[in-house]
């Protein structure tokens, strides 16, 4: 989309507080707002409706990036890789699925974040499963369960207990602790503290804020759950998809007295047609888990 060629950009030289205090003046949008502007988008590629869809959720993808803090990455640089996943959530949103922008969008936020990590510590070598992103994530945590985040290579008997919390292999931790206690980013190099001491860079790799292999696990679910619950849509007819989506899919659920009134019919109805349509979703999704070989259940 080269229309956001022209978007704020953070920087060092810039300043986060600067770049912030520009993204604040781009207003939210409401949700009828947003639909229409991305009806725009999706029918006519408009691309002005795409740069307010995404200038209006530039703070959420700089929010998100700051939950990455602490893996010696420039915070200019996570803040670019969560505007580009934002702008990529925008290029495949489908205002029709009943979800806002918001919630469809954290996802590829975070994806692109993620990614940007996993590329900036020269992972390739190791692979990129999920069972790897995951170790990669949540090694030193691991470690500190032990007591062994001192340590340089690891005991055998470390290696295994480790091994079998995360569902790796004994080779993969073996790997993954030796390049990130002195591998491409030197995790053990000592930075200033702000208490006049001193630390290192892996003693900041464990965020507070957000539990990186957790929301990997949960991302990866999500994603599945729905892709699955877009393609089980397809089993209700129009009313009861519109009325399901309002009363269970969105921020805000519509009333059954605004329901009733819409269609004409009684509360009562509306309720049974809801009762009625998300019992024909479930077991739609049940049998398409079955057919996808999907271990979750649906």
């Amino acid at each position: 989309m080269s229309t956001y060629t022209n978007l704020p950009a953070p920087s060092p030289e810039q300043g986060l507080n600067r770049y912030m205090q520009e993204i604040r003046k781009f207003p939210l949008l409401e949700p009828e707002e947003e639909y229409m502007l991305a009806k725009r988008w999706v029918d006519h590629q408009d691309t002005e409706a795409a740069h307010k869809m995404v200038t209006s959720h530039l703070r959420l993808a700089a929010k998100i990036a700051m939950g990455y803090r602490g893996y010696g990455l420039p915070q200019a640089e996570v803040i670019s890789e969560a505007n580009v996943g934002l702008m990529q959530a925008v290029k495949r949103f489908d205002p029709e699925k009943g979800f806002r922008l918001a919630t469809y969008a954290m996802w590829w936020i975070r994806a692109s974040i993620q990614e940007y990590i996993l590329r900036s510590w020269s992972l390739v070598k190791l692979g990129t499963t999920s069972a790897q992103k995951k170790l990669f994530f949540n090694l030193r945590k691991a470690k500190a369960r032990i007591g062994a985040l001192e340590e340089g290579d690891l005991r055998p008997e470390n290696v295994k207990q480790i091994a079998n919390d995360l569902n790796v292999s004994e080779d993969e931790v073996i790997a993954m602790n030796r390049r990130m206690s002195g591998g491409d980013a030197s995790l053990n190099a000592t930075i200033g503290s702000e208490d006049g001491g001193t630390a290192q860079w892996q003693d900041w790799l464990e965020d507070e804020d957000a539990n990186q292999a957790e929301a990997y696990e949960e991302r990866d679910e999500m994603e599945s759950r729905r892709a699955l619950l877009m393609e089980a849509m397809d089993v209700l007819n129009d009313r009861e998809k519109d009325i399901l989506v309002q009363r269970r899919l969105q921020d805000s659920p519509v009333t059954l007295e605004e329901l009733s009134t819409q269609y004409d019919v009684s509360r009562e109805r509306i309720r049974q047609i809801e009762v009625r349509a998300f019992e024909k979703l479930q077991k739609r999704m049940q049998n398409l888990a079955k057919e996808k070989g999907m271990l979750a259940s649906a």
